[in-house]
């Protein structure tokens, strides 16, 4: 395994909005060459995100695909199981959204729910939490022994910085949404996440299938660290791209289109 650091280890001070940003455009054309890449080659990728609630695990995805093809970078949020799959395998509402030839698929939270929430609230039996621990590393041994890269990152963020961003959802209306009695549960939990989450890293951070752990007190340098890591995981090489030419309008049919739209029901213009 490779050099591991410890979660703590974070760069002090303030990193600006300007470095921030312009860090953030140099690594979305990175990734756009990614992109191209994994087409022409066919790849099959698998990003998953776990951490804790608030942890910065979709504003992290939100910044990966803001500027690439939602064709080939695929994000895969799963609501609360159905009646009807939670008499499945448990596995089975997961592999359905396995990426194709030419696909990166980003699981917002995965699998990996039964060693977290599901463990600690008691969603599912002792029985069934240690045959997840057991079955799951020969499970991802066979996802990457198929051919397709797995790649985890584990969120890791303190107690303080937690609260903090709880708080703000409670008083900002843009961000109260995002506040469920769940994330109340996992806040006053603290130390039973804790634990879930020794087990399951000790139980899944293999060779094969490693767990990397990214420091989120700080979500900018986060963002950029996380998307330098994963494209540095991936061998890619930058593709010749035909230059794209718009050419002539063709002018045979023209007239004015714009007037006929005169009489339709247009927005009010408020700003």
């Amino acid at each position: 395994m490779g050099k591991k650091q410890k979660a703590s280890d974070q760069k002090p001070g303030k990193l600006s909005k300007e470095t921030y940003e312009s860090e953030l455009t140099k690594l979305h054309a990175e990734l756009v060459k990614l992109q191209y890449w994994v087409q022409a080659k066919g790849l099959r990728v698998i990003v998953v995100f776990e951490g804790r609630d608030a942890a910065g695990k979709g504003g992290m995805i939100k910044r990966i695909v803001d500027r690439l093809s939602p064709r080939v970078f695929r994000v895969v949020a799963l609501p609360t199981p159905s009646e009807r799959e939670k008499t499945q395998l448990y596995l089975q509402r997961y592999i359905q959204h396995f990426p194709a030839a030419g696909e990166v698929v980003i699981f917002d939270r995965s699998w990996y729910n039964r060693a977290g929430v599901e463990r600690v609230m008691g969603f599912c039996t002792d029985e069934e939490y240690q045959r997840f621990l057991h079955y799951i590393p020969t499970f991802e041994h066979m996802i990457v022994d198929s051919g397709i890269q797995l790649i985890k990152y584990w969120l890791d963020i303190s107690q303080k910085e937690q609260e903090h961003r709880f708080q703000d959802r409670i008083h900002d209306l843009r961000k109260v949404w995002k506040l469920s009695p769940m994330d109340v549960q996992s806040y006053r939990r603290w130390y039973e996440y804790s634990h879930a989450r020794d087990q399951m890293l000790q139980a899944t951070d293999t060779d094969l299938a490693p767990w990397y752990i990214v420091p989120a007190d700080h979500k900018k340098r986060a963002r950029l660290n996380c998307i330098s890591h994963f494209l540095s995981l991936i061998p890619y090489e930058e593709l010749s791209i035909k230059p794209v030419k718009l050419g002539k309008r063709d002018l045979k049919h023209q007239y004015d289109d714009h007037l006929s739209l005169k009489d339709r029901r247009v927005i009010p213009q408020n700003f």
